[in-house]
C-alpha cells in the first residue's frame, strides 16, 4: 500500500452532497467530475463522493487504499482472507477493485491508469 487515498461515500446526487460538505462543513472541493464523482479536501485524506455510476461499494462508506498494482494486491489480500467483490477494472480515472475484509467491511484498492 502506498497510502490511504480517500474515504468514499456514495450519493444519489453528487452536487447536493458537495454543497452540503463544502458549505456546511467547510471542505474545499479539489475536483468534481459532474454527477459522477467529487473529491474534497479532508485535511490530508481526500473525502470522495461517488455518484450512482461510480458507487462501487453499493452505498456503503469505504476506505480506499492507493497501491502500485491493484491485481497483485487483490491477490495477496484474498490469499490472506479477504473476499473479492469486484475484480480489478478500469474506471474513468483509475484501475480499481472492491474487496471485503474477513469481518465483512468493504474497501477499495486503486492505482493510476498506466
Amino acid at each position: 500500500m502506498t497510502r490511504i487515498g480517500n474515504v468514499l461515500y456514495g450519493a444519489k446526487d453528487v452536487d447536493e452532497a458537495v454543497r452540503f460538505y463544502r458549505d456546511a462543513l467547510g471542505l474545499a472541493v479539489k475536483f468534481q467530475d459532474g454527477g459522477r464523482f467529487a473529491a474534497l479536501d479532508g485535511g490530508g485524506t481526500t473525502f470522495a463522493i461517488a455518484g450512482p455510476e461510480e458507487d462501487v461499494t453499493g452505498g456503503t462508506p469505504a476506505v480506499s487504499f492507493k497501491v502500485d498494482d491493484v491485481a497483485a494486491m487483490a491477490g495477496r489480500l484474498t490469499a490472506a482472507g479477504a473476499t473479492l467483490v469486484r475484480a480489478p477494472e478500469e474506471g474513468p480515472h483509475e484501475v480499481r477493485a472492491v474487496l471485503r475484509d474477513p469481518t465483512g467491511n468493504p474497501f477499495v484498492l486503486y492505482a493510476s491508469r498506466k
